[in-house]
């Protein structure tokens, strides 16, 4: 699951003993080592996606980390791209590759500094950091950021069928966390199980948005039938 050049046991258990904000900071050098870091295939499908729409002025790559969304943004906006993080170790990183045009800011996404300054806003793999009830917040965040007709947008994976392998790693992870986080503080949020796409679309409604959820045929079909990711469109309203 990691290269060479990826981070050590050793470093991942001191990771997973932080907080979010310096587990990242720690992490951020290897970041791009490890599975975690979001597949080019969903960045690719992603900007295919947003192009076919049109173009947009400008974007925000929300909790960017690294910078791989930002490179979407760059594909489809024609004026102003930043990306937005809480991890300096993060942005240091995403800056060594960005864009000359790129901002970077250090900021929380609960507490944008920004109101009605985006066409487009994207986010990837971030929002497990997010417990449930913080996403109104999050989403009203992105809402102001936005400007009226603006576009929220970001893939949702489809979840593993229960009994699969995948079913009990994410139960087991997530399910760790939760024994950490309840004997360890700094608490290190980041629960894979609990981004529920129904869930999602209604306090998206509740937040202003309009929301589509296209699948994304890159990433291709279980075997079910079912898409292996979709994604999710929200406007402004």
């Amino acid at each position: 699951m990691f290269t060479e050049r990826g981070p050590t046991v050793r470093e991942l258990v001191v990771q997973a003993l932080s907080s979010v904000e310096r587990g990242y900071d720690l992490l951020a050098p290897k970041f791009d080592e490890t599975p975690f870091r979001t597949p080019e295939v969903f960045l690719s499908a992603t900007a295919r996606a947003l192009a076919a729409r049109g173009g947009y002025a400008a974007g925000l790559d929300l909790c960017c980390g690294t910078g791989a969304g930002l490179r979407v943004l760059q594909e489809v906006c024609r004026e102003r791209v930043v990306g937005v993080d809480r991890s300096a170790g993060m942005l240091a990183v995403a800056a060594a590759s960005a864009a000359p045009a790129t901002s970077l800011v250090r900021a929380d996404a609960l507490a944008l500094p920004f109101r009605n300054a985006f066409d487009l806003i994207v986010s990837f793999g971030a929002f497990g950091h997010f417990l449930p009830h913080q996403r109104p917040t999050l989403f009203a965040q992105a809402h102001a950021a936005l400007r009226p007709g603006g576009l929220l947008a970001f893939p949702v994976t489809a979840p593993p069928r229960v009994g699969s392998a995948g079913y009990w790693l994410l139960w087991g992870f997530d399910t760790a966390m939760r024994v950490r986080n309840a004997l360890w503080h700094p608490p290190f949020v980041m629960y894979y199980r609990t981004f529920r796409l129904p869930d999602v679309r209604a306090e998206l409604t509740r937040a202003g948005f309009t929301v589509e959820t296209p699948a994304l045929a890159e990433p291709g079909h279980r075997p079910d039938g079912a898409p292996h990711c979709r994604l999710v469109l929200a406007t402004r309203r």
